[in-house]
C-alpha cells in the first residue's frame, strides 16, 4: 500500500505573524480550512495555547465554531483541549453545542499539559483542584456527559450536558509521553502523538499503546495519528527559507521569549549556538521540509516507520499564501488534486 494513501489532516496553531493580528490569523484559518476541504484533507484541528503572542486559538471552541461555519464536510476539532484547564461539564456543553451546529463533524482531542507557562496555568486553574493528576478521571467524566439520554422511566443523572448528551463526538487522547499512550489504550480511544514538537518517545509510546489497547464501543482496534511539521515549496532551498520562521519561533519559545511568528531570515541557522542547533534538531526530527518530491519521500518514510493510521500536518509559515501552497503541494503529491 502507498504510505501516502492514509488520511491526512491539518493541525493549525492559527499563527499571528509579526505585524499581523489575531483577526487576520482567524480569517486565514477559515481560508486554509476551505482549501483543505476541497483538497481532501480529513480533519482540521486547532490547538489550545494561552499567553502566546503568536497563537490565536486560545478560545479553542470558538475558533472551531468559526472554522466549522466556514466549511461543510471536513471534520473540525481540537488538537487539543487541555482538559486540566477546564471543568469537564463545560467542555461537554461546548462540544455538544458544536455537534448540534455541525452534526457528525466534530472531533475532541484531549491533552493533560497546560498549554502555557506555570503562571498562566495558575491563572487558568484558580480555584480548581486536581490538575494533571486527575486527567484520567476527568476524561471518563467528560465521556459520561456524551452518553445518550436515559430512556423514559429510568433514572436521569442529576448533572447533564445540555447540549451534549447523545452528541456524536470523536474523542482522541493526545500525548507526547508514555502516559497518554497507556490511557488511550486502557480506554479504547484513538491516540495522537505530538511528534511534531516532542518526538523523543514516539516509537515507544505507540508500541505501548498498541500493546495495551482494549477494544471499546468507540474503537475496535488501535488507531494512531502522528504529527509532522511540513514546509513544502517549489524547491528545497525555498522550503528551507520558509522554515526559518518556524526555527526562529522555536528558539524564541525555548528562550522564554514567545513572540509573533517572524518572517523568514536568511542565514538564521548559521547564527545558532551549538545548544540551539541541537534543540532544533531534536524538536524537528519528525519534520518534512523541501520540494514536493523531498517532502513526499520523507512523509512516506515516517509513515512506514511508525505504521501510522493517520498523519496530521502542521505548518508555521509566515506568508499565508505560501502556507496554503504548501498544503496544496502535499495534496497534489498524494494524487488528490492535479
Amino acid at each position: 500500500m502507498n504510505p501516502l494513501s492514509i488520511p491526512f489532516s491539518i493541525l493549525d496553531l492559527a499563527p499571528i505573524v509579526e505585524g499581523g493580528s489575531a483577526a487576520q490569523a482567524l480569517h486565514n484559518a477559515a481560508d486554509l480550512a476551505r482549501h483543505a476541504e476541497r483538497w481532501g484533507y480529513a480533519r482540521y484541528w486547532l490547538a489550545e495555547h494561552h499567553n502566546m503572542p503568536g497563537i490565536a486559538s486560545a478560545a479553542t471552541s470558538l475558533a472551531i465554531a468559526h472554522v466549522a461555519a466556514a466549511t461543510s464536510t471536513i471534520r473540525v476539532g481540537a488538537g487539543g483541549i487541555m482538559l486540566p484547564n477546564h471543568a469537564p461539564l463545560v467542555i461537554a456543553e461546548q462540544f455538544g453545542t458544536l455537534d448540534a451546529l455541525h452534526p457528525g463533524r466534530i472531533d475532541l482531542g484531549l491533552g493533560r499539559a497546560p498549554g502555557t507557562d506555570p503562571v498562566t496555568a495558575h491563572a487558568l486553574r484558580r480555584g480548581r483542584s486536581g490538575g494533571a493528576d486527575s486527567f484520567p478521571d476527568s476524561v471518563v467524566e467528560l465521556m459520561s456527559y456524551f452518553q445518550p439520554p436515559s430512556p423514559e422511566g429510568e433514572p436521569t443523572p442529576r448533572v447533564r450536558a445540555v447540549p451534549g448528551a447523545g452528541a456524536q463526538i470523536e474523542i482522541w487522547i493526545l500525548g507526547s509521553s508514555l502516559y497518554g499512550a497507556q490511557l488511550a489504550g486502557a480506554l479504547g480511544l484513538p491516540y495522537a502523538f505530538a511528534s511534531h514538537f516532542a518526538p523523543a518517545q514516539l516509537m515507544e509510546a505507540i508500541d505501548l499503546y498498541r500493546r495495551c489497547f482494549r477494544p471499546s464501543a468507540a474503537l475496535a482496534r488501535p488507531r494512531v495519528m502522528i504529527g509532522v511539521h511540513v514546509v513544502a515549496a517549489e524547491t528545497d532551498d525555498e522550503a528551507q527559507r520558509l522554515a526559518t520562521s518556524l526555527e526562529q519561533a522555536f528558539v524564541n519559545l525555548r528562550s522564554g521569549r514567545p513572540a509573533p511568528l517572524p518572517p523568514p531570515r536568511a542565514g538564521f541557522t548559521a547564527q545558532l549556538s551549538a545548544e540551539q542547533a541541537a534543540m532544533l534538531s531534536e524538536v524537528l526530527a519528525f519534520s518534512a521540509i523541501g520540494s514536493t518530491a523531498t517532502v513526499g519521500r520523507r512523509l512516506a518514510e515516517l509513515i512506514t516507520r511508525t505504521d501510522a493510521d493517520e498523519v496530521i500536518l502542521t505548518s508555521q509559515i509566515f506568508e499565508h499564501r505560501a502556507r496554503v501552497r504548501s498544503f496544496e503541494l502535499i495534496a497534489a503529491l498524494r494524487g488528490v488534486i492535479a
